[in-house]
């Protein structure tokens, strides 16, 4: 889009962009006096420099980040993903030669065919490790909230495991401090 089309553009806010018009100094000029009245984004006119209220120019960024729908899938699960993917991609393909083959009567048709047959058991496959491989990443780091869930009591066995060591290292300490006093002596 150029600053024809941009001239009167809206904005995502309601506020619109104005290009500079001709005769007019650039912010090449002017940035000395804007650099310092920026404000939030909005470019303000300095104080004293008589500009219009139409003729700000407002800064407009590239592009808005915005927050992600969903969750990124784990390492595992997205290669197994990419992969199948892959399969499907490649198993597609020879079907595809496999017919044009078919339809032209070249002997390269059977071998596609079979291979077809076979890429397809390959694609089927990926496509279920794909499940599988998100299902035991679930299970091993907890994702699944269900009170049965294996990863709860994983983490819980590790929970009570740190308190027990903190509870044996502030035991440690205390006796640290007293001098070794307390303790029985075993002769």
């Amino acid at each position: 889009m150029g600053t024809a089309e941009r001239s009167r553009a809206p904005r995502a806010g309601g506020v619109q962009v104005t290009a500079h018009q001709e005769g007019e100094a650039t912010d090449r000029d002017n940035a000395a006096d804007e650099a310092e009245s920026t404000t939030r984004g909005a470019r303000v006119p300095a104080q004293g420099a008589g500009r219009d209220v139409r003729e700000q120019q407002y800064y407009r960024p590239l592009w808005v980040e915005e927050p992600a729908r969903r969750r990124r899938l784990p390492d595992p699960v997205r290669t197994a993903a990419v992969r199948s993917v892959l399969l499907i991609a490649l198993t597609l393909l020879q079907a595809m030669v496999a017919f044009l083959c078919t339809m032209a009567g070249s002997w390269l048709a059977f071998p596609m065919v079979i291979s077809s047959v076979v890429s397809t058991i390959v694609a089927t496959w990926g496509a279920l490790d794909v499940w599988v491989t998100r299902q035991v990443w679930n299970q091993r780091n907890g994702v699944v909230s269900v009170p049965s869930s294996t990863a709860r009591a994983l983490r819980r066995e590790r929970r009570r495991a740190r308190r027990q060591a903190r509870a044996a290292e502030r035991a440690q300490e205390r006796i640290r401090r007293r001098g070794g006093a307390g303790q029985v002596a075993h002769s």
